[in-house]
């Protein structure tokens, strides 16, 4: 028996195996790894190898001594493969600060590994320098509700789908909804128009078009709209243009520039050149030019005809990728400088703005399609002999049948072409927006000092003799101008009277003793007497204000004179005042807080295209030889934005030569004749007989233009048939209402200035909605 000993336990133990004394001690129970280079590989690649790097079986653990003087040994089987949940040992671990660094240089040195399976990244332009994969995709959903969509990429079979390469899948073109939001109908369509045309859809070969929608339609916002479209997408997925540029009268320079920040709201940046010297401007333009890239700085420059003109050879260094002429009818004249400058422009798509009619001179229509599609029409001669001689002569009272026939056939040949790349939408589209619009012609008499005067010069006035003679002289088209002042006031030819020049002879005394241009005297002018009255009555009676418009300076220093004898706030606009101050006067103005009741404008000052719907009256003082240049005057107020009814006034000295000039507008003319443009031109389109018309003075009638309609619905000038149902203020003057006294008016103002001198009215609302006009 063997005792207990120290165990003092008194059981007996089992006898345990004796180790010999030359065995190791128990290695860790683990399974061999292969070492195969297939497997090894295998390994690496799933990342096992930098943990098993270096790794060796714990050392076996110090042997502890029991209390019976035996040892006792502890190993370690800790594996590499599995993590332990917890810390293994009771102390907290602790690096020292090298260990740490290189930990922290260890993470920072790894490359970013996208960490979402599949992840694509975003669709937008803010992608974080990421190449996207997989098919391309538009920039804005074509599918969202109210998208315009301009190009659709053809459908895919399934077996196209497979076979196509991906990154030449065309992709849909969408109007940033931004603006889509805010376009009407009409500049939908326009816009898609506009678009097709550019980018060769509608014309192979061709990239020019001409936006020819009348006044208030909104062109400035189709064609922003236009460009911010090119500017960022194409079927292609990548923009179309990397540059865009707007020339336009410098009146508008600063409007183009408020436009595109009002509607794009900072997302671009346009580049206006609206003053600075040569140096300055030169340098702009240089940088402009020489700007590349998908992200260009400023992608749009907006400069005016002028300087565009004197800076032109820093424009032609480079390329444009579109080029937008406003009131683009000033390029008419093919042999012009500024024609001639925008012409070698190395721009192919190009945008012709004008919200005028195309006027009826066929050379200057050639010269307009011309520019925008460069050949469409063939050569200027080649047109002239296709298009111009046969039309003319279809036209002509003595042609032949078959000489009629042909010109029509050639007519609506020419109309076939050019309406691939011309849009029109007259302004009763408005009408759906806009308030309604009252128009009035009023014929206003002579005072019977300007009477007096009128008479004076047509019995001295060499032209008169010279018409009788069969001549026509350079001296005719200065007579006319001297009559035209005379109309509106007989101040303005008061020196031409104190120099006794041709035609007023003596007329000096029959001014009034002590009289004196200092003061304005509205007494002794028919339509400034009428005028004094509308004014009055309207500031008196309402918080409307009003747009005074005239051909001449010297008219809006009588005007001027006006508002300081009634102690009236004006502001005026005309050729002296610099662009930027322009666009300031403008905005003060249509502010509802502003003061100003009067704004003067210049029609000669680059009126077109200004927006003054703080105004809702508008006074045209004395008639324009050209049409187009009245219509687009009449605008400034009956455009977008304006809450108001609009009453437009259009002043005419009965029986006098402004009678014959209005006559001259409203009359459907023939193409062979044309619109005057310039009275330098007058003998050119008036035959001997209608210029000997021009020097007389009917004093019997309450309206030549009256009596030359030959008007079937008066009886004895007064009114007796209402005008055809479905008329307006865009029908012939024929089937507006007429009055011969203001009974029949709609116009509370005018009533009230009636008996002031008014003998006659032509008034016609623009769409239905009048009744219960005051």
């Amino acid at each position: 028996m063997v005792s207990g000993g120290r165990d003092g336990g008194g059981g007996a133990r089992p006898p345990q195996p004796r180790r010999p004394p030359h065995a190791s001690p128990p290695a860790p129970l683990l399974q061999r790894r292969s070492l195969a280079p297939s497997q090894l590989a295998k390994r690496k690649a799933g990342g096992e190898d930098e943990e098993e790097e270096g790794w060796q079986p714990a050392p076996p653990a110090q042997k502890r001594r029991k209390a019976g003087g035996e040892t006792e040994s502890r190993e370690c089987y800790r594996s590499p493969f599995r993590k332990p949940l917890a810390q293994l040992t009771n102390g907290p671990r602790c690096l020292d600060s090298s260990q740490h660094e290189a930990f922290i240089r260890s993470i920072l040195s790894k490359p970013f590994r996208i960490p979402i399976p599949n992840y694509k990244g975003p669709t937008g332009l803010r992608a974080l320098g990421i190449k996207r994969a997989g098919l391309r995709s538009p920039l804005h959903d074509p599918f969202e509700e109210g998208a315009l969509v301009l190009y659709e990429p053809p459908p895919l079979s399934a077996h196209e789908q497979l076979k196509i390469d991906k990154d030449k899948v065309p992709v849909h073109v969408v109007v940033d909804p931004v603006l889509s939001r805010v376009l009407r109908p009409h500049q939908r369509e326009g816009v898609k128009f506009l678009w097709e045309c550019v980018t060769s859809r509608r014309i192979p070969g061709s990239h020019g078009c001409i936006m020819a929608d009348e006044m208030g339609l909104g062109k400035t916002l189709q064609c922003i709209t236009l460009m911010w479209t090119l500017l960022r997408q194409s079927p292609d997925c990548k923009p179309e243009i990397e540059k865009a540029m707007v020339v336009s009268p410098s009146s508008l320079v600063r409007n183009w520039y408020n436009e595109v920040e009002k509607w794009l709201g900072g997302r671009i940046q346009p580049l206006a050149i609206d003053g600075g010297s040569k140096e300055e401007i030169d340098h702009k333009l240089v940088g402009f030019m020489n700007q590349r890239g998908v992200r260009v700085p400023s992608p749009i420059l907006i400069i005016s005809y002028e300087t565009f003109r004197l800076h032109a050879e820093a424009l032609q260094k480079g390329s444009v990728g579109l080029v937008i002429c406003d009131e683009g009818h000033r390029l008419k004249n093919s042999e012009n400088q500024t024609y001639q400058a925008l012409n070698s422009l190395n721009t192919p798509r190009r945008v012709l703005i004008s919200g005028t009619p195309i006027q009826n001179d066929l050379l200057e229509y050639f010269s307009l399609v011309h520019f925008v599609n460069s050949g469409i029409l063939g050569t200027a001669q080649e047109f002239k002999r296709h298009f111009e001689l046969p039309i003319l002569k279809g036209r002509d009272a003595d042609a032949s049948d078959a000489e009629r026939q042909k010109g029509e056939e050639r007519l609506k040949e020419l109309i076939s072409i050019v309406n691939r790349c011309l849009i029109r939408r007259t302004s009763d589209i408005l009408s759906k927006y806009l308030p309604v619009k009252i128009e009035q012609v009023v014929c206003c008499r002579l005072t019977p000092l300007q009477a007096e005067l009128y008479k004076n010069f047509l019995k001295q006035a060499k032209p008169v003799e010279e018409l009788k003679e069969g001549k026509i002289s350079v001296s005719s088209l200065s007579s006319i101008t001297s009559l035209k002042k005379l109309c509106n006031h007989p101040a303005l030819i008061y020196d031409k009277c104190v120099e006794e020049e041709e035609g007023f002879m003596g007329a000096l005394d029959l001014f009034p003793a002590g009289y004196s241009t200092k003061s304005v005297e509205p007494q002794l002018s028919g339509k400034m007497l009428v005028l004094d009255y509308i004014l009055a009555v309207t500031k008196s009676t309402s918080n409307d204000k009003v747009v005074l418009v005239s051909n001449y300076t010297q008219t809006l220093d009588l005007f001027e004179k006006l508002c300081r004898s009634r102690r009236y706030l004006y502001v005026r606009l005309d050729g002296t005042m610099s662009i930027k101050k322009r666009a300031k006067i403008v905005e003060r103005f249509n502010s509802p807080s502003s003061p100003e009741f009067i704004f003067m404008l210049s029609s000669k000052a680059g009126g077109c295209g200004l927006n003054l719907i703080g105004a809702n009256r508008l006074v045209m003082f004395d008639p324009d030889w050209n049409p187009a240049n009245d219509e687009q005057a009449m605008a400034r107020v009956w455009r977008d934005g304006q809450k108001k009814m609009c009453y437009i006034y259009r002043l005419l000295s009965t029986g006098t030569i402004e009678e014959k000039i209005f006559q001259r507008q409203t009359h459907k003319k023939a193409l062979s004749s044309c619109v005057v443009d310039e009275e330098q031109d007058v003998e050119r389109h008036f035959s001997l007989g209608e210029l000997k018309e021009l020097f007389t003075l009917n004093e019997t009638t309450t309206s030549d233009t009256h009596d030359k309609i030959k008007c079937r619905r008066c009886v004895n000038g007064h009114q007796v048939w209402p005008p055809p149902e479905g008329s307006d203020c865009t029908s012939d003057l024929s089937q507006w209402k007429h009055c011969a006294d203001k009974r029949g008016l709609q116009d509370s103002v005018l009533k009230a200035a009636w008996d002031a001198a008014v003998t006659f009215t032509f008034h016609h609302h623009s769409h239905e909605e009048q009744r219960g006009i005051p």
